[in-house]
């Protein structure tokens, strides 16, 4: 099989490392990929929102498959176009993405189904936004409505920090036309845990849990990224936890999708809050989270190409998702000064050290490669993933990694995991 990727972080990293695992593909394309990807593919200079020209080169080359690993793609319909030219794609079409792409679609989705979720409120209007928060309980969370690159979320803590954000959000539009919409949304306490899953349009297999670390600084502290790190599994997501969400909210949200006329064909991610009155659903994703999917790809045993293709076809049902019994952390190195402003062109050193070592991984994710070598070109650079016997093992194992690879304005979190610490 030919097989295109649609990306150039992490995750469409971890996606070409898996696929080229699969005995059934003998070549690997990615557009528009980055220095880490070319190991496993073909990088071609197409951007990943010019679908007609991606359509194009994928018939022009014969390719079998196309798995889409970006939100902007998908939310803006790249398998559509896809589709209609006839070609096999991997994702939901734009009709379900909108699961990601407008948070008050998906906040109305789950009011309608009962599927638990914070209550909220959506607006269009920011003077009668402000005029909600007059009366609101504090802290309070501010969402945009669209795609903003994972930023988009603003939790408050008073009144002026909140009306700020409106004026942030919808007046001075931080986020673009994301903001047209704002959605205002009771603040949960408890754990999140993220849980990605595979959906052929009726039936759903979850895979692994994981968790995300979003703020840019130890102790939670800090502005929100596209992600700090992960660690795979969660020790708060209990088999109880499991049997709650599978009876009330993840094959609910298939078969709503579905009785709303948006058959779902994909990747779906459950962001949840474990709160004290159960489990709800903090947002939902239309694709691999970035990191998750650099702790969770490494511990899936299936092939990658074989769960895919059951998706497209609508024969999950058939497949049985299995994982290691093991764990996985990844430690984001970023640029210093991320996610505000940092400097790129640093050259990266050490990369060769990961090659053949058992159990740990270097997904590239703003990365280059120049006359130099590699060199930085993003906010997030790498992903440092390292396997263990348990969740303190791969914790410290990744930590001990990320000191073989070294770049100029090098920062990472070092808490990372932390938490497993409680459990």
């Amino acid at each position: 099989m030919k097989v295109l990727i649609i990306g150039s972080g992490g995750r469409e990293h971890a996606i070409a490392w898996k696929v080229s695992k699969s005995p059934r593909v003998d070549e690997i394309y990615c557009a528009p990929g980055n220095a880490g990807i070319e190991e496993y593919a073909k990088c071609v200079d197409i951007g990943a929102m010019e679908f007609e020209k991606l359509a194009a080169f994928a018939k022009e080359e014969g390719i079998d498959l196309t798995i889409v690993g970006m939100d902007d793609p998908l939310v803006g319909g790249i398998v559509d176009v896809f589709e209609a030219e006839g070609l096999r794609v991997f994702g939901p079409r734009k009709n379900a993405a909108i699961l990601e792409g407008s948070k008050a679609f998906s906040k109305d989705l789950m009011k309608k189904y009962n599927i638990p979720t914070a209550a909220y409120e959506n607006f269009e209007d920011p003077e009668k936004a402000l005029a909600y928060l007059e009366t609101a309980k504090f802290p309070i969370v501010l969402k945009a409505d669209g795609l903003a690159l994972g930023k988009g979320v603003l939790i408050c803590n008073t009144l002026q920090e909140a009306r700020d954000g409106v004026k942030s959000i919808m007046m001075d539009k931080k986020f673009g036309t994301a903001g047209n919409t704002m959605v205002i949304e009771e603040f949960m306490t408890g754990r999140e845990v993220s849980v990605l899953s595979f959906v052929d349009g009726k039936t759903i297999r979850t895979m692994t849990s994981a968790q995300d670390h979003k703020r840019a600084k130890d102790g939670d502290q800090g502005l929100n990224t596209g992600g700090m790190g992960t660690f795979s599994p969660s020790p708060f997501y209990t088999d109880e936890v499991d049997d709650f969400c599978n009876q009330y909210i993840y094959q609910a949200t298939v078969d709503a999708m579905a009785s709303e006329g948006r058959e779902f064909k994909g990747i779906i991610f459950f962001g949840l809050m474990l709160t004290e009155e159960g489990p709800k659903v903090l947002e939902y994703n239309a694709r691999f989270g970035d990191p998750e999917a650099q702790v969770v790809l490494p511990r899936m045993k299936n092939d990658m190409i074989e769960v895919v293709e059951a998706c497209i076809d609508g024969t999950l049902d058939q497949i049985d998702l299995q994982f290691e019994d093991n764990a996985a952390v990844c430690v984001v190195l970023a640029s210093d000064g991320y996610p505000v402003s940092y400097e790129k062109g640093f050259v990266i050193s050490g990369l060769e050290n990961f090659k053949d070592k058992e159990g740990y991984y270097v997904f590239h994710a703003g990365t280059k490669r120049t006359d130099k070598g590699i060199v930085t070109n993003g906010g997030r650079v790498l992903g440092v993933t390292a396997k263990g016997k348990d969740l303190k093992d791969a914790r410290a194992n990744a930590y001990e990694a990320i000191k073989l690879v070294e770049f100029e304005n090098k920062y990472c979190r070092n808490d990372i995991g932390k938490a497993i610490d409680e459990a």
